[in-house]
């Protein structure tokens, strides 16, 4: 499950210093690019809710064989792509098999090993195995780049992803169904497609030839009646992917709002770090993840140090700094690309960046759980996390895609992007000033 845990967590990083070779390979800009790394977010967060509850209904060792399977499938597809478009669709694919296993598999770790110690060092192991992943994704991709090609950055998975087909068959005992019951297939669908389409209008919009000019505003308002669409069936549906008695907890509804809008930044970061040490700096892949090294490492000690202040300061205490850290390292990456220094004066950028994803998104993640029951613990899990991931797509593709838009040439794209996320976290900033717990929960969820 580890092993598994680790290579999901790797794809979701690993691509950003590969960007600049893929794109000389398939003689597409950094503004397309931006769907190959949000093609994996977006069915990856979209779906996550109906992958949970895929295990539940039809047994967790089925559910997780057939999500590892595809999501060895899409990797491999992803390595031999003939085209970009193809290795977007294997993109989306990767993101969909991590949305069918990781639900699954984390709950066969909450099975098997018994509540007490075996199970608190078991959830260590794989909560620490996926920062490691996160982390490493940055270097990894730098030396695989260099040394092999961009393509190994997804072929090398494929044969610890068939060790862990094969022990995940051998180890994980099988159960019996729960049997036939509701599944919200249309919630589902219109999850993943809203962000798609707005992913694309966006992207279309930005394109200077303009040769399918209704293609942008189709495709937007398509996202709109997508996203309209989705409230109608969730309040309809029998068994709703989002029922509405969570929206009525309002500490929970702003940390995930304030989620959405923080990991949209950061995530952003990451691509205009790529960009800029490569297309600017002209550093090599091997060098560019090598120049990324300070940002793994610090988001390591801001994972060890984050969660031993939080019962000191307080979640919003916590949440604020993130917040706070992040509009910094969004302007010293303005300010690095005004005064076009060199690559490792970006270094300062990174700890900012790794500090605020450490004290940010952590006390966002404490504030989204507060106060849950066993009835909604994985509604509220699923919903948080659903709302990192799609924040960060939907951050990608509206910074990434406006700032680096060809119809904007002439304006430093580093300082458009930049700009456009300070301004969403001061918004995030403002929805954090407003969450409040109540004292004795505080008390109980941080101490």
């Amino acid at each position: 499950m580890a092993m598994l845990q680790f290579f999901i967590a790797v794809d979701v990083t690993v691509v950003n210093v590969a960007l600049p070779s893929i794109g000389a390979d398939y003689g597409v800009d950094g503004h397309a690019l931006v769907w190959v790394v949000v093609g994996y977010t977006i069915t990856g967060g979209g779906l996550l809710m109906l992958g949970g509850r895929l295990g539940d209904v039809l047994g967790r060792r089925r559910i997780l064989l057939l999500g590892t399977t595809l999501f060895g499938a899409a990797s491999l597809l992803a390595g031999l792509a003939p085209s970009f478009a193809v290795l977007v669709t294997a993109r989306l694919l990767q993101g969909a098999g991590e949305a069918i296993a990781l639900p699954a598999a984390m709950a066969v770790i909450v099975l098997m090993f018994p509540e007490g110690p075996r199970r608190s060092r078991a959830l260590s192991v794989w909560a620490a195995v996926a920062s490691c992943g996160l982390v490493l994704g940055f270097v990894v991709s730098g030396i695989i780049t260099e040394l092999l090609g961009w393509r190994w950055i997804f072929l090398v998975s494929v044969p610890f992803i068939l060790v862990v087909l094969a022990a995940a068959a051998l180890l994980v005992p099988g159960e019996r169904p729960a049997g036939p019951a509701p599944l919200d297939l249309p919630g589902s669908f219109l999850l993943v497609t809203a962000p798609l389409l707005f992913t694309l209008g966006v992207v279309e919009a930005g394109q200077a030839d303009g040769t399918l000019p209704w293609l942008p505003p189709v495709a937007l308002a398509g996202a709109v009646a997508a996203g309209a669409l989705f409230v109608g069936v969730e309040r309809r549906s029998r068994n709703p992917l989002v029922p509405l008695r969570f929206l009525r907890n309002r500490p929970r509804v702003l940390a995930n709002l304030a989620t959405a809008l923080l990991s949209a930044a950061l995530s952003t970061s990451f691509l205009l770090f790529t960009y800029y040490l490569q297309d600017r700096s002209g550093a090599g892949p091997l060098q560019a993840g090598l120049t990324m090294l300070p940002l793994a490492v610090s988001l390591i000690a801001a994972s060890v140090l984050v969660p031993r202040l939080l019962g000191r300061w307080g979640a919003r205490a916590c949440v604020l700094a993130g917040i706070g850290f992040t509009a910094l390292a969004m302007t010293a990456i303005a300010l690095v690309s005004s005064l076009e220094a060199t690559g490792p004066v970006m270094v300062p950028a990174m700890v900012l960046i790794a500090a605020g994803m450490g004290f940010g998104i952590v006390g966002l993640q404490y504030v989204a759980v507060t106060g849950v029951t066993e009835d909604d613990a994985g509604i509220a899990s699923g919903v948080q996390r659903a709302a990192d991931q799609l924040g960060g797509s939907t951050g990608i593709t509206l910074y990434i895609g406006i700032g680096f838009a060809p119809t904007l040439d002439g304006t430093d794209p580093f300082l458009a992007s930049s700009f456009l996320a300070i301004a969403g976290l001061a918004a995030a900033g403002c929805i954090a000033w407003r969450i409040s717990l109540p004292a004795a929960v505080s008390e109980e969820t941080l101490g």
